[in-house]
């Protein structure tokens, strides 16, 4: 039975990964920052509490983990816009959305080599690509780019261990991030971020893709 960690996954797309991988037969382990009934394994976290990613690391030792999935991410204050920035907020966005991957990505590398599969996959966004960027929600976004980053430059470390690392983007979901008025419901993201992932090779790390499997341009 493969294993999936899935961080965040108490909402939104998380908790969807959840239930898909779940149906599917996978071993899901879920972090979540509030107890949730929805998993059978859970596991509380807050990705920016350096202290609870090392009692993570230290649950979890020599548990095989074939896909490594950080998702957890916050938006930040909406709206935000030269003359409103809110630098404690922003620094909140990085902390979660960067930093918390990257310690996660750190405690957990081992159990992901150690598995069959060895994919992790952090959640960006189209936002995140400064090829298209027109300045829209710029701490989220900035959070994203710089995602996108450490995404690329650990595919590079790792790919000698054999373990890819890939950004993939939801597209715009209603979850209570995107907001109702977006146009994929959480099914069908999360089903095509499932075929992408379940597709990907060895030759596929570092890429920034779409659910629908389209590459993004950096």
């Amino acid at each position: 039975m493969p294993t999936v960690l899935i961080t965040g996954a108490g909402r939104g797309l998380g908790r969807e990964l959840a239930r898909q991988y779940a149906g599917d037969g996978w071993r899901v382990i879920g972090t979540v920052r509030a107890p949730a009934s929805h998993l059978s394994e859970a596991i509380t976290l807050d990705v920016a509490d350096a202290a609870q990613v090392k009692q993570l690391a230290a649950r979890l030792k020599g548990v095989p983990i074939d896909v490594l999935f950080c998702n957890a991410g916050v938006i930040g204050k909406r709206g935000s816009r030269l003359g409103t920035f809110d630098y404690a907020d922003w620094q909140n966005v990085f902390q979660v959305n960067v930093l918390g991957a990257a310690a996660v990505i750190e405690a957990l590398v081992d159990n992901v080599a150690a598995s069959e599969r060895r994919i992790i996959c952090v959640m960006s966004s189209r936002l995140g690509s400064i090829s298209e960027t027109r300045g829209e929600t710029l701490p989220y976004a900035s959070s994203k780019a710089a995602l996108n980053l450490l995404a690329r430059g650990l595919a590079a470390t790792l790919a000698p261990r054999g373990v890819i690392v890939v950004a993939l983007s939801p597209g715009w979901v209603r979850t209570d991030m995107g907001g109702a008025a977006a146009p994929l419901a959480p099914e069908t993201s999360v089903r095509g971020l499932r075929e992408v992932v379940g597709r990907l090779r060895p030759e596929d790390f570092g890429k920034f893709l779409s659910y629908d499997g389209s590459s993004i341009p950096w």
